[in-house]
């Protein structure tokens, strides 16, 4: 039995053009949910970076930590060419992932 595997690189934002966060993961909405929820008390809690504004998707887990890597390296400018050319609003990808959620 082959079972695809799904592997995410995202960028969330503080605000439009504000702090920015990249990292990887094989569950996009439980990762979000938890940098929203400031689970982990890191960079992005520490600076209000819980918007996903970009991800995008991998079947190969090596492909994305070498984009991770990759997209880490980059200048500002460039991270910021790449979000406004899919997302030029800097919308809340997940804005409503979890409405169905009671969170206290």
């Amino acid at each position: 039995m082959n079972t695809i595997h799904q592997y995410y690189v995202y960028i969330l934002a503080s605000k439009i053009r504000g702090t920015l966060y990249i990292g990887m993961t094989n569950d996009l909405q439980r990762r979000v949910y938890e940098h929203k929820m400031g689970i982990k008390k890191g960079f992005t809690f520490k600076y209000g970076v819980n918007r996903l504004v970009y991800f995008e998707t991998f079947q190969n887990v090596e492909e994305a930590i070498l984009r991770e890597k990759r997209l880490k390296k980059w200048n500002r400018s460039w991270k910021i060419e790449l979000i406004e050319k899919e997302n030029i609003r800097w919308l809340d990808l997940a804005s409503d992932w979890y409405d169905n959620l009671l969170i206290d």
